[in-house]
C-alpha cells in the first residue's frame, strides 16, 4: 500500500509540473500598448471657435455616435462650456431636421 501511494503522488507532482507554463511560453491575452494615446484637448479653445452653429450638421456629426447619440466629455475632449453648446446645437438641429434622433449605422 505505502509503495501505490508514493508512485501515485510522485505522478501527481509530475502531471501538475506539465501543467503549469514556463515563462517563455505565457500568452499574453491583450495587446502590449506600444504607443501613447494623443492627449485629448477641447477643439474650440485650441481653434478659437466661439460660437457652435446648429446649421453644420458635417460639423455636429463629429460628436454622435453610429447610433445618433451625443458623445460625452470624457471621449470628445470638450470642456464642460462648449459641450454643453454642442448639446444645445445638436438638439436644435435635431428640431430643424438637419440631423436624426435615431439611425441605423450613421456615419
Amino acid at each position: 500500500m505505502p509503495e501505490r501511494e508514493v508512485v501515485y503522488h510522485q505522478e501527481q507532482k509530475k502531471r501538475r509540473h506539465n501543467i503549469m507554463a514556463k515563462t517563455n511560453e505565457i500568452k499574453y491575452l491583450t495587446a502590449i500598448k506600444t504607443q501613447q494615446r494623443a492627449k485629448k484637448f477641447c477643439r474650440f479653445k485650441k481653434y478659437h471657435i466661439r460660437y457652435v452653429d446648429y446649421k453644420d450638421g458635417e460639423f455636429l456629426k463629429k460628436f454622435l455616435n453610429e447610433q445618433g447619440k451625443m458623445l460625452p466629455r470624457r471621449i470628445t475632449g470638450n470642456s464642460l462650456k462648449y459641450q454643453r453648446k454642442v448639446a444645445d446645437a445638436i438638439k436644435k438641429a435635431r428640431q430643424m431636421a438637419i440631423l436624426p434622433y435615431v439611425t441605423d449605422l450613421f456615419k
